[in-house]
């Protein structure tokens, strides 16, 4: 609910940013105003017992940074008084989540933390995403992005470089 109250008049340009689920049985998009709210989503449907759903609930119901506050100090209360969050899944978010989230409510995801900085969308990060959405793990799109010579080129060329193999 926070992208759709921060969406601008109608008839303006707006830029979102993604996730696409593909199930056997669906292919779901899910859309953010921020790129960090996206990785706390990703970083949320990891979790087990964490899926779609409730991710965008407990997005809905908090910021990522309040979120990510409230992993950070421990706060399992606070998380409680969303909906669809109970006691244990609460401790279990701020167990798993308080390594993972740094001080600033930064997502940090494991072979990522090089070449993505979450408060800049460029052509490079934008790459390693749709890698990444693509199915390869996170480390691996870096890496390959890495390998390409990124100046000057489109975050399509550069996809289309790293596929080949490098350029």
């Amino acid at each position: 609910m926070s992208t759709f109250y921060s969406l601008p008049e109608c008839g303006e340009t707006v830029t979102l940013h993604t996730h696409l689920v593909v199930r056997e049985d669906a292919q779901l998009l899910y859309g953010f105003f921020t790129q960090s709210e996206r990785l706390m989503f990703r970083t949320l449907i990891k979790i087990s017992g964490v899926g779609p759903k409730l991710a965008l609930t407990i997005l809905s119901g908090m910021s990522a940074e309040d979120f990510s506050r409230c992993v950070m100090q421990g706060d399992s209360k606070a998380l409680t008084q969303l909906p669809g969050v109970g006691k244990k899944t609460a401790e279990r978010l701020v167990v798993e989540l308080k390594d993972r989230l740094d001080k600033d409510a930064a997502v940090k995801l494991p072979g990522q933390a090089e070449v993505i900085d979450i408060d800049e969308a460029n052509p490079v990060n934008d790459a390693v995403s749709a890698l990444i959405s693509l199915g390869f793990k996170a480390q691996q799109a870096s890496q390959m992005v890495r390998a390409v010579d990124v100046n000057g080129k489109s975050t399509e060329e550069i996809i289309r470089a790293a596929l080949q193999g490098g350029g």
